[in-house]
């Protein structure tokens, strides 16, 4: 069986150096490059073309997410393995929207980071239990409440659902306890902002995302 070869890139020289020990006495892997920082990264991959590139995130120069879009811009059917310290849901996201194939964190056993080359190298997706569990959180987690046209103010909202119940600009203003002219004014922008001719589309608008009901 051919061994899947394999870049390292991370800044750190102890971890780079445990993670070659590790790939060189390895069956099934083979060691074919070694970067110290995102633009030696991309350059290394490049000339290689390895099957799996282990990418730290932080590093001098590109970071780890800007050089996976690199290499994955000229070289898409590299697998990249992010093994990393870094374990919030922001780098994680914006690791898999560049392409990485796999998130690992640096505390991992060493049996699961050589279980993720193999995996991602047949093209699996892999995560780490940390990361894993992680993602369940933010999958299974309720969807926030949108709120309806966001573009208007409180007070602009406040009115056009006003609006939906019917009340005049009269009732509005004493309701808020302001000024008609200042009730106009916002009414104004409601319809600006809604694109909208009337009272009467503005209505409709709020009544069909659920303002004014009772």
């Amino acid at each position: 069986m051919t061994p899947i070869r394999v870049v390292v890139a991370d800044d750190h020289p102890l971890f780079r150096e445990g993670l070659r020990a590790l790939i060189e006495d390895a069956p099934g892997v083979s060691l074919v490059g070694v970067a110290g920082d995102g633009d030696e990264a991309v350059a290394v991959t490049l000339a290689q073309r390895p099957d799996v590139v282990v990418m730290d995130l932080r590093m001098p120069g590109l970071s780890g997410v800007d050089a996976t879009r690199a290499i994955l811009r000229t070289a898409p059917s590299v697998a990249i393995l992010v093994v990393t310290m870094v374990d919030e849901d922001d780098s994680v996201f914006t690791a898999m929207r560049a392409g990485a194939r796999g998130y690992v964190l640096k505390g991992a056993d060493p049996s699961d980071i050589l279980r993720a080359i193999h995996s991602v190298a047949a093209g699996e997706a892999i995560f780490g239990p940390a990361i894993a569990a992680r993602l369940t959180r933010f999958f299974t987690a309720p969807a926030p409440a949108t709120t309806p046209f966001p573009d208007l103010t409180t007070r602009e909202r406040e009115i056009l659902t006003l609006m939906a119940t019917g009340a005049a600009n009269t009732t509005i203003a004493a309701r808020l306890g302001l000024t008609e002219k200042t009730v106009r004014n916002n009414v104004s922008n409601v319809f600006a902002k809604l694109r909208v001719a009337d009272r009467a589309a503005a209505v409709a608008r709020a009544r069909d995302a659920g303002l004014g009901q009772p």
